[in-house]
């Protein structure tokens, strides 16, 4: 019988969620590294035991973690980070072209998201704040750039957001090894189809009017993407501002905001089983990181965007004023799908019947940063 897994990263440990396939009861465990940052945990889709946790300390700094057992116990793997100085990458290891066009040293403050390999237990990717992307091939021992996202030229133009100059986006495409969607606040979304030698910009519809070139081909604040993995062509994007869709795998974007009242928020998500169903949880504002007349509610859209209906049912809806970050809603593989959400008041929210219906799963945990759902056989 199949047990859903849900892994929760907060402002001050982390915590695994586990339930069977009814998903009405849950077991809670934790907090794991308590006091700690846990940006991000992830499953591996190859070895389901084998967990990844990025855990960040303003004492102690980035800690990577490894658990071979569902997460009940952990062990720290190799943090040796090597930067590519070959002459192509234009980006000497030592140096960084900063968005105004003088050298600062590259900074490395944090990883932002882990994303194990689709195929192979032992390869893990990670982006990083300053943005850049490295890979392990050895269960996390070591870690090596692909420093053609470095190199393509454009870092100059890129700027930190109001998180950071973050990595925090890494899509993989089913049966494509070599291709992969990535996406850094501030500088937009990235592809590339030779297992990262080389990158391209995939901006080109995205408008941003806090940029002095609005249609710039880099520069715009891509909040999330996602993609369905039977249409990897098609992708989904939360930017700062706009809900926007690609068909052609990233060459161009258009705007699916719809009817939805606001068109700002961080996370966006795919149902498991239905391409065309995404999920979004619009806030106030870039300044005010709150639910709209502090009403909680997810936005589905059935169509690819084109129309969204508000998901209220087991959602507070009067004096609820947190925000949902980016990185804080994940899909199971469940059917009906199970949607999952946690917000910044420390409740983790989810849905076993594609969004109808709403419970907490847990309350009063710390700050919410992530939440990973997977199906464990």
């Amino acid at each position: 019988m199949n047990n859903v897994r849900v892994l929760v990263g907060t402002k001050k440990g982390a915590f695994v969620l586990t339930s069977d396939a009814a998903r009405r009861k849950w077991d809670v465990s934790g907090p794991f590294f308590g006091g700690w940052e846990l940006y991000h945990l992830k499953g591996s889709p190859v070895e389901p035991n084998r967990v990844w946790a990025s855990q960040t300390s303003g004492w102690f700094g980035q800690q990577l973690q490894r658990s071979d057992d569902g997460g009940k116990t952990w062990e720290p793997v190799g943090n040796e980070f090597k930067y590519d100085d070959s002459p192509q990458t234009g980006a000497p290891m030592t140096t960084h072209q900063w968005y105004d066009g003088t050298p600062h040293p590259w900074e490395f403050k944090r990883v932002w998201h882990l994303e194990p390999s689709l195929t192979d237990a032992d390869t893990v990717y990670a982006g990083v704040e300053d943005a850049a992307i490295f890979r392990s091939t050895d269960g996390g021992k070591t870690w090596q750039e692909l420093a053609g996202l470095r190199g393509h030229g454009s870092g100059p133009k890129w700027q930190p957001g109001a998180g950071g100059m973050c990595l925090h986006t890494i899509v993989q495409v089913p049966g494509d090894p070599k291709r992969l969607y990535i996406a850094i606040s501030a500088a937009g979304a990235f592809r590339t189809d030779d297992g990262g030698k080389t990158w391209k910009p995939i901006n080109r519809g995205l408008v941003s009017n806090f940029m002095p070139e609005p249609a710039a081909e880099v520069g715009h604040c891509v909040h999330r993407i996602a993609i369905h993995p039977s249409r990897p062509d098609t992708l989904f994007m939360q930017k700062h501002w706009d809900v926007c869709r690609s068909d052609d795998a990233g060459e161009s974007w258009q705007k699916v905001s719809g009817n939805l009242p606001i068109d700002f928020g961080f996370p966006v998500a795919v149902h498991a089983h239905e391409p065309e169903t995404i999920y979004v949880v619009p806030i106030k504002s870039d300044s005010e990181h709150y639910p709209p007349d502090g009403k909680l509610r997810v936005y589905r859209s059935r169509t690819g965007g084109s129309e969204w209906e508000a998901l209220t049912n087991g959602l507070p809806q009067q004096d609820c004023y947190v925000n949902v970050l980016r990185g804080a809603m994940s899909v199971d593989a469940c059917d009906p799908c199970g949607i999952y959400f946690g917000t910044t008041g420390g409740q983790v929210y989810a849905s076993a019947d594609s969004g109808d219906h709403w419970a907490p799963i847990v309350r009063d945990l710390p700050a919410v940063l992530s939440v990973e759902a997977q199906v464990v056989r």
